[in-house]
C-alpha cells in the first residue's frame, strides 16, 4: 500500500498531471497513479527506432491562445522546449491544383485575421467578405445570445450566417473539423464560436502556432512527474485502478488497485475518460444522477498516418487539403528545421472525425493517404515510401455533438472529496490539450478551496 496521501490523482495525462502539479504547488502531498507503463494518457509520443524521429500518437499542435497549457509548461520548466511561429501561415491546396494561403498580417488583433481572410485567394472577393461578415456576426451572437449557439450545429450556423458552399469547403469546414474533431453536420456551433474567438479573433499572439522541439511525452510527462516528486509526491506507473471504496461517512476512502494494493487519501481527483471512470465507481455511485449521464457522452476518432519518403516533396511546414479524405499534412522536417540533418522526408497526415474510415485496414488507409498526397502534390508522384505507420485513436476525443456537449459535467461531484478532470469536462472548449489542462487546474482549485488552501505554497 502506498503511504496515505493528501490527494490521490488517477490518470497521468495532461489533466491528471496538471492537477497534480497545481496541488503540489499548493503544498499537498500528491500521489498520481497511471495504469499504463508510461505517462501521457491520450497525448503521448515515442521514438521510432529506425529513423530516430519522435512520433506523436496524433498530431498535436498548441497555439498562443493555450494560456493554461503554456503556463503549466512554464511552471514545470518545459516552456523552453517550445518554439513559436508568430505569424499564422497555412497553405491550403484544393484538388485540381488551386492553392491559397491564410497568412495573418502584421497588424494588431483581431485585424490581423480579417486581413488574412481578405487575402485568401481560394475564395473570390465576394466570398471573402462573406466569411469576414459571417465571423463578425458569429462573434456578436456569441456575446449577445450564447444560448442560441448551444442549440445549433456548425452546419446550421453556416446557414444562419449565409455562408455558401465555397466558404464552407475552403474555410469553415476544414477549421471546424480540425478543431472539433467531427462532422460539421453534428458538431456544436458554440464550441466552434469559442475556438474562433480565442484562436483567431483575439490578440495577434493568440494565433501563433506552437510546436514542441521534443516528443510530446518528453515535453511534459517527465518534468511534471519530477515537479510532483520533488515536493514529496509519488508518481506510480503501471498501477491500474480496480475500484473506488467509500467510507462510513459517505466520502471516498481509498482506491483499490488491480494488483491487490490500495491507496488511501483525504481527497481524490479522477482524470480519466468517462468509460474508465464509470467502471471504477461502486454500483450505487454509477447510478447517481450526476454520474449516470456520462454514459451518453459520445466519442470521435482520429487517424494519423506517418510516412517516410526517400525525398522531400514540399517545403511547406503545414498544408491543408481540400476535397480529399486526408485533411492535413505536417512536414516534420520543415517544422523542426531538420531537413539539413536528415535524408528523405517525414510527413504526418491527419484525418479528424474519421468515423467512416477508422475501421479500414492499415494498408487501405496508407494507400488512401499516399494517393491523396500524390494527387495534391505532383512532386510526390516519383517519391518512394520507405516506411509508414498508421495510428488509429478510435476514442480520441469526446464527440462535440450537441447532446454530448450538454452532458459535460463540472469538476465538483456529489462526493465531497472526489473531483474529476479531463478534456471532456465542461470547460467551454472542445476536447483539446488546453481543455484537459484547464480541467486539471479547475479540479485542483476546487479541491484546495474545499480544504481552505487557496494560494500556492
Amino acid at each position: 500500500m502506498i503511504e496515505k496521501r493528501d490527494v490521490a490523482v488517477v490518470g497521468g495525462g495532461f489533466a491528471g498531471l496538471s492537477a497534480g502539479v497545481a496541488l503540489a504547488e499548493r503544498g499537498f502531498r500528491v500521489a498520481v497513479v497511471e495504469r499504463k507503463p508510461a505517462l501521457g494518457g491520450r497525448a503521448y509520443s515515442f521514438k521510432d527506432p529506425d529513423s530516430g524521429d519522435f512520433i506523436d500518437n496524433g498530431q498535436h499542435v498548441l497555439m498562443g491562445c493555450y494560456r493554461e497549457t503554456l503556463d503549466f509548461l512554464g511552471r514545470i520548466g518545459a516552456r523552453e522546449q517550445l518554439f513559436f511561429h508568430p505569424n499564422l501561415e497555412i497553405e491550403m491546396l484544393e484538388r485540381g491544383g488551386r492553392r491559397g494561403w491564410l497568412r495573418t498580417a502584421p497588424m494588431p488583433g483581431p485585424l490581423h485575421m480579417s486581413a488574412a481572410l481578405l487575402r485568401y485567394r481560394l475564395l473570390t472577393a465576394r466570398e471573402r467578405w462573406r466569411v469576414v461578415a459571417g465571423s463578425a456576426q458569429m462573434l456578436r451572437l456569441r456575446r449577445r445570445d450564447p444560448a442560441a449557439l448551444e442549440h445549433l450545429t456548425v452546419a446550421a450556423l453556416m446557414e444562419r450566417l449565409g455562408q455558401g458552399a465555397r466558404e464552407r469547403a475552403c474555410f469553415w469546414y476544414p477549421l471546424a473539423t480540425a478543431t472539433l474533431n467531427d462532422d460539421p453536420e453534428i458538431a456544436s456551433a458554440a464550441l466552434l464560436a469559442e475556438v474562433i474567438k480565442r484562436a483567431f479573433f483575439g490578440r495577434r499572439s493568440d494565433s501563433a502556432f506552437v510546436y514542441s522541439r521534443v516528443g510530446l511525452s518528453d515535453l511534459y510527462c517527465t518534468a511534471a512527474a519530477e515537479f510532483i516528486e520533488q515536493r514529496g509526491g509519488v508518481v506510480a506507473r503501471h498501477s491500474a485502478v480496480e475500484t473506488l471504496e467509500l467510507g462510513a461517512d459517505g466520502e471516498l476512502a481509498r482506491i483499490r488497485l488491480r494488483d491487490g494494493g490500495a491507496l488511501e487519501a483525504a481527497n481524490f481527483v479522477l482524470a480519466v475518460a468517462p468509460p474508465q471512470l464509470l467502471r471504477m465507481l461502486p454500483a450505487p455511485l454509477a447510478a447517481d444522477p450526476f454520474f449516470a449521464p456520462l454514459e451518453g457522452l459520445g466519442v470521435s476518432p482520429i487517424i494519423c498516418v506517418h510516412v517516410w519518403l526517400d525525398r522531400e516533396v514540399t517545403e511547406a511546414a503545414f498544408i491543408g487539403f481540400i476535397g480529399t479524405a486526408t485533411q492535413w499534412l505536417f512536414n516534420k522536417r520543415r517544422i523542426f528545421a531538420q531537413h539539413g540533418a536528415h535524408h528523405g522526408g517525414y510527413l504526418s497526415f491527419v484525418i479528424s472525425g474519421a468515423r467512416q474510415l477508422v475501421d479500414r485496414s492499415n494498408d487501405e488507409l496508407l494507400e488512401l493517404v499516399v494517393g491523396d498526397l500524390r494527387a495534391m502534390i505532383p512532386a510526390a508522384g516519383a517519391a518512394r515510401v520507405v516506411k509508414a505507420l498508421v495510428i488509429k485513436e478510435k476514442q480520441a476525443t469526446m464527440a462535440p455533438d450537441l447532446e454530448s456537449h450538454r452532458l459535460r459535467p463540472g469538476v465538483v461531484t456529489p462526493i465531497k472529496n472526489l473531483f474529476i478532470a479531463g478534456d471532456w469536462i465542461q470547460t467551454g472548449l472542445p476536447a483539446t490539450i488546453e481543455s484537459a489542462v484547464m480541467s486539471g487546474r479547475m479540479a485542483a482549485t476546487a479541491l484546495a478551496a474545499r480544504v481552505g488552501v487557496l494560494e500556492a505554497a
